[in-house]
C-alpha cells in the first residue's frame, strides 16, 4: 500500500534526503522544509521504500502537498 508524504504548510524545499529505490524506517528524514523562516525536517510516517520523490530543492509547496510516496 502506497503511502505519501506530505507537506503540513506552504513552504520551500530546502533539500531532498531520499531516492527513488531507498529503504527508509518510520521518522526518517525525507526532506527539509522552510516555513516562516524556519527549517522543518520532514519524515516518513511509515517503513517501507521510496517510489516516488515528487520534488526538487528550491521548489515551492502548497500545504498538503504529496513530496514522496512510500510503498
Amino acid at each position: 500500500m502506497a503511502t505519501p508524504v506530505t507537506v503540513p504548510m506552504v513552504g520551500k524545499i530546502v533539500s531532498v534526503s531520499v531516492k527513488v529505490g531507498d529503504n527508509v524506517k518510520e521518522d526518517d528524514q525525507v526532506a527539509v522544509l522552510e516555513a516562516m523562516k524556519m527549517e522543518m525536517p520532514l519524515v516518513a510516517p511509515v517503513s517501507g521504500v521510496v517510489k516516488e520523490v515528487c520534488v526538487s530543492p528550491g521548489q515551492e509547496v502548497e500545504a498538503e502537498a504529496t513530496i514522496a510516496i512510500i510503498e
